[in-house]
């Protein structure tokens, strides 16, 4: 199976601008003036208007939610960042329990990883 080669257009700033103008002044719709010129790609008049024109033209997206519902982002996004807090103290208290493991078995005079396994093996041998 062949790739195909992707074709890529250069427009020359002039004609971006006569675009512009175009839509700008009511003569066209972006979708209007992508027909006309064949201009391939959705957003690319677009990114010319941002780039070039007045960005009133462009479409917005205004979101609008309940009062309720920013409420409840807030307290999710609360309870998101305890969660995190909570699971870096497990984490560090993992570590120090670890550690404190490792020493005493060191002063016993024990290999850390074979009283590890002889604990795993107990613990599955139980249940």
């Amino acid at each position: 199976m062949k790739a195909q080669k992707r074709i890529t257009y250069r427009y020359s700033e002039a004609f971006k601008s006569q675009v512009v103008r175009e839509v700008e002044d009511g003569l066209s719709t972006i979708s209007e003036v992508r027909r006309k010129y064949g201009i391939p790609g959705g957003d690319t008049v677009q990114q010319w208007m941002k780039r070039m024109g007045k960005l009133a033209l462009l479409s917005k997206v205004i979101r609008v939610e309940k009062p309720d519902e920013k409420a409840r982002i807030k307290e999710l996004e609360r309870q998101i960042r305890q969660l995190k807090e909570s699971l870096a103290d497990t984490q560090v208290r993992y570590l120090l329990a670890e550690t404190q493991f490792e020493i005493v078995c060191e002063q016993q005079g024990l290999n850390p990883e074979e009283v590890k396994k002889k604990l795993e093996e107990k613990n599955s041998s139980e249940q």
